[in-house]
Formats: C-alpha cells, sequence, structure tokens
C-alpha cells in the first residue's frame, strides 16, 4: 500500500511508519517535527515566521486584520508539495487541525488531500473537539483540563486547548466527520470519549519500535535515582506540580538514599539519554493511559508514573502496580507509593521487568501497524 501520514505528535506517526516499512509498504511522512521535540519528516512543512522579528510581524497583522500570516504560507506550501504526489491507497492525520493552522485553511487542504485518496482516516491522539467537549463535561474524573475546572482565571493559558469547542473550529470538526472513513484512538484517554461515536473504530495501541529502544536491566548499588523531566508548557495538563512537591517531601524524607534529577524543555533526542541511568520516571499525573514519553521509558525498563487507571487495567487484563504505577493528582499517595518503592527496592525490579513485556506484548510497532492495516482495509 501507498500511505500518506500528515503530522506527527509524540513520535506516534515515526514508529508507525517503521512498522508499516518493515511489513513492506511505501509511506510518507509530512509535518512540522513537532516543534522543539524536532522528529524526522520526509517533507516538512512550516511557516517562516519563527525569529522575534517576524513573530512579531504575524501577530501584529493577526490583531489588525484576522489574517493569519503562518496559515497562508503552511497552506500554500502543502498545496504546492501535494500537487506534486501520486495518489495514496491511505491518508492518516494525527488530529483534526494537523497543520495547526486556521480551520478555514484546514478545511481547504483536507478537501486536497481527500481528492488523492479513497480511504481517509483520522486519530484521536490528542486534544480534539471530542475529547475537550467530553473533558469539559467532566467526563473523566480528572483530566487535563481539571485545573481549568477548578479556577477559569486560568481561561488565557487554556486558549488554545478551549478553541476546539469554538465555532470555527467545531465547524471544522463538523466537516472533517463527514468526509473521513473513520476515527482511531491511541489510548484510553482518547477511547473512552468516542466510545458511541458512529464513526469510532477503536483502539490502536501506541506503536514502539523496542528494536531502537534496549532494555537495561536495573541494578541497585547505593542511591536509587528518580528523574522527572518538565515540559513547562504542559506542566499545568500534565499535573507536574504534583510531582514536584512529592518531591520535596521525599527528598526530606529519604534525602541520602536517593538521587533526583529535574530537566526543562529538552529536546526529544536529548531527553530520552538524559534519563538512561534512573530507576524511577515521572511522566505525568492527568491520564488514564501511558503516552510515548511512558511507554518508551517503560520499553527501557523503567518504572514509571503515569496514567494506569481502572479502564486501562481492566483492557489489558492488569493488576495495580504490576507494570506501572497510576500518578493520581494527591501529593500524600504519590509520596506513599514512592516510599514503597525506595523501600521495597524489589518492587523496582520485579517492574521494570513486567514494563518491558507488556510493551512487547501490547505495543510492537509491527503487530500495531498490522492493527492499522487490517482496520483499514476492512473500513
Amino acid at each position: 500500500m501507498r500511505i500518506l501520514l500528515v503530522g506527527e505528535y509524540s513520535r506516534l506517526h515515526n514508529s508507525l511508519k517503521e512498522g508499516l516499512t518493515a511489513l513492506g509498504h511505501e509511506v510518507v511522512l509530512v509535518g512540522n517535527r513537532d516543534g522543539f521535540k524536532d522528529y524526522p519528516v520526509d517533507i516538512y512543512i512550516n511557516h517562516s515566521f519563527q525569529n522575534k522579528t517576524l513573530h512579531k510581524l504575524k501577530v501584529g497583522v493577526y490583531k489588525l486584520t484576522g489574517i493569519d500570516l503562518g496559515s497562508i504560507e503552511i497552506a500554500y506550501k502543502v498545496k504546492k508539495k501535494l500537487k506534486t504526489l501520486q495518489n495514496f491507497d491511505v491518508i492518516q492525520l494525527i488530529n483534526e487541525s494537523s497543520f495547526q493552522i486556521q480551520p478555514k485553511d484546514e478545511i481547504k487542504l483536507i478537501e486536497l488531500l481527500k481528492s488523492k485518496t479513497d480511504k481517509l482516516y483520522l486519530l484521536s491522539c490528542s486534544y480534539d473537539h471530542t475529547n475537550v467537549k467530553f473533558m469539559l463535561n467532566n467526563g473523566f474524573k480528572y483530566s487535563a483540563i481539571t485545573p481549568y475546572l477548578k479556577d477559569n482565571s486560568l481561561k488565557d493559558f487554556y486558549k488554545f486547548k478551549l478553541h476546539y469547542v469554538n465555532k470555527e473550529f467545531t465547524l471544522l470538526h463538523q466537516y472533517v466527520y463527514g468526509v473521513f472513513t473513520g476515527v482511531i484512538a491511541t489510548d484510553m484517554d482518547y477511547h473512552l470519549p468516542l466510545i458511541d461515536d458512529v464513526k469510532y473504530l477503536g483502539l490502536i495501541p501506541n506503536p514502539i519500535n523496542t528494536n531502537k529502544i534496549v532494555y537495561q536491566p536495573l541494578t541497585i548499588e547505593g542511591k536509587i535515582k528518580i528523574f522527572h523531566g518538565i515540559n513547562t508548557h504542559s506542566a499545568l495538563t500534565k499535573g507536574n506540580i504534583f510531582f514536584t512537591e512529592s518531591l520535596e517531601i521525599i527528598e526530606e524524607k529519604y534525602g541520602n538514599q536517593i538521587e533526583i534529577a529535574t530537566t526543562s524543555n529538552i529536546p526529544y533526542k536529548d531527553y530520552i539519554k538524559l534519563y538512561d541511568d534512573c530507576h524511577i520516571l515521572l511522566d505525568m499525573v492527568y491520564a488514564y493511559d501511558q503516552g510515548y514519553n511512558a511507554l518508551e521509558a517503560m520499553a527501557k525498563g523503567k518504572v514509571v508514573f503515569t496514567g494506569a487507571e481502572k479502564e486501562w487495567l481492566d483492557y489489558y487484563g492488569l493488576k495495580e502496580d504490576t507494570v506501572v504505577i497510576n500518578a493520581l493528582p494527591d501529593v500524600d499517595y504519590l509520596v506513599e507509593k514512592l516510599s514503597w518503592l525506595i523501600e521495597h527496592p524489589e518492587k523496582i525490579m520485579e517492574i521494570s521487568k513486567n514494563a518491558r513485556a507488556f510493551v512487547e506484548k501490547e505495543h510492537d510497532y509491527k503487530n500495531v501497524a498490522q492493527k492499522y492495516l487490517d482496520t483499514w482495509i476492512k473500513n
């Protein structure tokens, strides 16, 4: 099959491409490298307004006229590039707004993509109209939008997330659902809002290329090392503050037994090296399932604090605290779990082995790629 993957988010499409290619398919990936994370793409598309001066010009023009120069440039570049490409058997978008441009321009590009294939699919793997609406309606007991629901003064910070339910993006969502073959969720946080959706094709787990991730059997000789990587742009929505406060207590309680490393806004290729020698990795609180950072750390054999709610346990038939540690927005709870691991290092070793085995079983990139192929062929 000839496949076009549009957009990138946390290396999902890169890993899927590797799986599809290994199975003998031709894959082209187009996108903007997911910002500072700088993931590889075959066709790089972004606007030119990156430095401070040009960015100010872009913002100024938008405020005065409502015209987004970056959106216009990206749309122009994508149209020009698409015209040089042959048709595809399948095209899949990472998001309803894969190009991250104004909805009216996004619609024009989707129209062009639709002319290139009979099968156009959508992923739900980040914020979109359906899951933001679900979060705003308290569909989860906690979510990335919980801080805003508790404090509406955070509205400006949540501007990007909330725009998925404004008039323009609602129209984009309605248009997308009119032309797409179907939507696929990548984990429990996106599966639950879609359960009753007529266009929903099911959950396909995130693909992880374990051939590229070396399992590192843990040894505990001396201090237990804890790693906390923070992306300041999403720290509020991931609940990093609960980890930060927990670590302050843990450091005071076990200062001579542990070593804590905290980083901020590290590019992906550097980030995955920095936590190589840690035993415990603190990923995120506001989640029911694991994202890419967590899964790749689990594949390396780290004990990860992340989303692992009952719905996830039931889906995979697992018991609590055997593969990962469910991170809750509760400092006392997090301190209790961290203390349990520090005082029972044998549990760290046990969970480490289970984590790698789980990723190999449920997230193998070739097996996951085959699930995508089966879904595309059937629908």
